[in-house]
């Protein structure tokens, strides 16, 4: 491993374990949490790899360790690759603008990707959820209702955050290097 990689291994760590805590913090909130901002900021500073494992280990502990008890199996699995891909995201929007980051590319495309994450999210976990427990149809456009709420918090959420963490991300950028 190279000294880079050895140092991303607590970062992930980190920020999983900050999932896992936020997730319990805004339970009470319906369907407003930050784990696709934390993934997508993982994704941004640290790759596509790094930001997916930042979201598979901090839903898979969400929601394996959720007070309210573990997801069924196969929701669970939808949880975890869908919280993945806001690490992807994340890392594509990195290699489209960097660190070079103007009012419309924030303004503009950060609630792009606020969209693009919760969908990627609600999306599998809604079919798969659907299709375990039926009736399909009725089951599936009820949540995806329900969805909407967490993409109108994520379009609020990533739009006044990124901007106050792009600082760090640009140290933390730095300092892996």
């Amino acid at each position: 491993m190279t000294p880079k990689e050895l140092r991303l291994i607590p970062r992930i760590g980190l920020f999983a374990a900050l999932i896992y805590i936020l997730s319990m913090a805004t339970a009470p909130l319906p369907n407003v949490n930050l784990i696709f901002f934390i993934v997508f900021i993982a994704g941004f500073m640290w790759g596509a790899v790094s930001g997916m494992l930042v979201g598979a280990f901090g839903m898979g502990l969400s929601t394996f360790f959720s007070p309210f008890g573990p997801a069924a199996l196969p929701v669970m699995i939808a949880q975890i690759v869908g919280a993945s891909l806001s690490g992807l995201f994340g890392a594509i929007y990195f290699s489209f603008y960097g660190n070079e980051i103007s009012k419309l590319k924030i303004y503009l495309w950060i609630p792009i990707f606020s969209i693009l994450c919760t969908l990627g999210y609600f999306i599998p976990v809604n079919i798969v959820d659907s299709w375990l427990f039926q009736p399909f149809w009725e089951r599936f456009y009820v949540s995806s209702f329900w969805s909407l709420i967490s993409v109108g918090s994520n379009m609020l959420l990533f739009t006044l955050l990124f901007p106050a963490l792009i600082s760090f991300c640009k140290k933390e950028q730095r300092a892996l290097c």
